[in-house]
């Protein structure tokens, strides 16, 4: 659930942490104005994400908060990481650059707490997201959930399983310092590809029977793609197509893949 956005943002805009059970009001209210209340999560999770090691971070305009991002801390391999649940931004500040800098200001903080690691989920057909997940901050991907969240009554989801793909942004890789200096490192020749319409994500809403199909064969390419050892590096636009990009997880270039058993995942 993490919005995309460009670079300039406004230079007032300040970007912070959140502490008070009044801010965490607020994220909950700008929750219920973006994406309704069937998603909303309470004001009660970000005071736990809080006093568990988590981040709430704010952006704020004047005062006004105009933006905020929630992750809760876990562990995986005895190693800490960041799930980024979700990052929302008011709909007049979108595509200004707030998004970037929230996930940049949370990369800081992490790796001030030496946490390597953020993950977040995104769904597949949103490929603006997956633009600025990939080749924009450099995550990758290697995991698949069908219907993660269940079929839920938002108009967001159109009635379609919420199956969600797990980006991870290794946060001090030559591969994510190479991206976000504007000089990433270039696909590997032996890479494959995952074709979809470019507006993809719209036919959930216009056609959902088409906008199932497309999910279908999108959902049996990449856990194909991912059981044979590729990971999703990038995204590409062609005219009316737009491709994912995939390259074998021992290929990527400024970035080591540590190896993860199936109990890793497990509660």
């Amino acid at each position: 659930m993490n919005a995309p956005a460009k670079d300039a943002a406004p230079r007032e805009i300040e970007i912070r942490r959140c502490d008070t059970l009044a801010e965490y009001d607020e994220c909950v209210r700008m929750e219920l104005l973006i994406w309704g209340e069937q998603i909303t999560v309470p004001s009660a999770i970000f005071v736990v994400a809080h006093h568990t090691g988590g981040q709430i971070l704010g952006a704020f305009d004047r005062g006004m908060m105009v933006g905020f991002t929630l992750a809760l801390a876990g562990t995986r391999a005895g190693k800490p990481f960041l799930h980024s649940h979700m990052t929302a931004v008011l709909p007049a500040y979108q595509n200004r650059g707030v998004g970037r800098r929230l996930k940049l200001f949370q990369r800081v903080e992490a790796l001030k707490h030496s946490i390597p690691l953020v993950e977040w989920t995104f769904d597949p057909l949103e490929l603006k997201n997956a633009h600025f997940n990939l080749a924009r901050l450099g995550a990758i991907v290697r995991r698949y959930l069908p219907n993660c969240y269940g079929v839920t009554e938002s108009p967001l989801h159109a009635g379609l399983p919420t199956d969600r793909l797990i980006a991870e942004w290794w946060l001090d890789s030559d591969r994510v310092r190479a991206i976000l200096a504007d000089n990433p490192f270039p696909a590997v020749d032996t890479a494959e590809r995952i074709p979809l319409p470019a507006g993809a994500g719209e036919l959930k809403s216009s056609d959902r029977a088409a906008g199932a199909r497309v999910q279908n064969q999108v959902r049996d390419a990449f856990q194909k793609y991912f059981h044979q050892g590729y990971v999703a590096t990038g995204v590409d636009a062609r005219g009316d197509t737009t491709e994912y990009i995939l390259e074998p997880a021992a290929s990527i270039a400024g970035l080591h893949l540590p190896e993860y058993r199936p109990e890793d995942f497990e509660d």
